[in-house]
């Protein structure tokens, strides 16, 4: 039960992963394409993550020290890629 647990959030992670990447292809904006990327690799990450925790619970420091680092540099990084990317729209 524990094991199909932890591979079902990981497959749902790869699944946002993938997910994620499908607005690359299109032909909207470059910070919509940057904003759904940012949202489903954080996601995707933190479930990847989760399930690693419920499959090896014994590395719950490690885990969830990068659960948290993800969650703040993910989100913090894509708002400076956005930001710049906006900087040099108005150039």
């Amino acid at each position: 039960m524990i094991d199909g647990l932890g591979y079902g959030l990981i497959g749902l992670g790869i699944v946002f992963w993938f997910w994620g990447t499908l607005p690359l292809l299109g032909l909207r904006s470059v910070l919509f394409k940057l904003h759904t990327l940012t949202i489903a690799d954080t996601l995707g990450s933190m479930l990847i993550i989760l399930g690693l925790l419920v499959k090896v619970p014994r590395q719950w420091p490690f885990l969830i020290l990068a659960l948290i680092s993800l969650m703040l540099w993910n989100t913090m990084l894509g708002y400076v890629l956005a930001y710049c990317s906006n900087n040099e729209e108005d150039s």
